[in-house]
């Protein structure tokens, strides 16, 4: 990645700007350099990315030798590993955002919290609110 000059010295750098770009450029990499299948597919006809937990899964998967690269692909590297760190943030935030969803559809079709404890593996209703609360305020921010 290139470093552009900023148009004033000046003026400090937006931090969420930067780590939405780095982020993006993660993605990027991890396609280009490891997809295998479908998202090699996509990535080679439409320029489509992973999704951010495939991708993360892929290069946890190879870093660890339980998936096998393509014949031309590199080996996992440090800077592999940095961007599926960077990815983490954002992949979290998108389940958080599936659970939530799910909980909100759960209590919408009249499930107790206690039923959805359950089906969490939470030992309580009261656990259940509270996973729900939490999850609610970390997407309210």
């Amino acid at each position: 990645m290139t470093e552009h000059p900023r148009e004033d010295a000046f003026t400090q750098p937006d931090p969420q700007n930067a780590r939405r770009t780095r982020t993006h450029e993660a993605l990027l990499r991890l396609t280009e350099r490891h997809a295998t299948g479908e998202h090699r597919q996509r990535w080679d006809e439409q320029r489509m990315p992973m999704a951010p937990l495939d991708a993360l899964r892929r290069v946890a998967d190879l870093a660890a030798g339980s998936a096998q690269p393509d014949p031309d692909a590199p080996p996992v590297d440090t800077n592999d590993l940095t961007a599926a760190l960077t990815l983490v943030p954002w992949a979290r935030a998108e389940f958080d955002q599936l659970e939530s969803g799910l909980l909100q559809m759960s209590k919408g079709r009249g499930m107790t919290w206690q039923e959805i404890a359950f089906g969490l593996g939470l030992g309580s209703a009261q656990a259940a609110r509270q996973r729900h609360e939490r999850l609610s305020q970390r997407a309210d921010t």
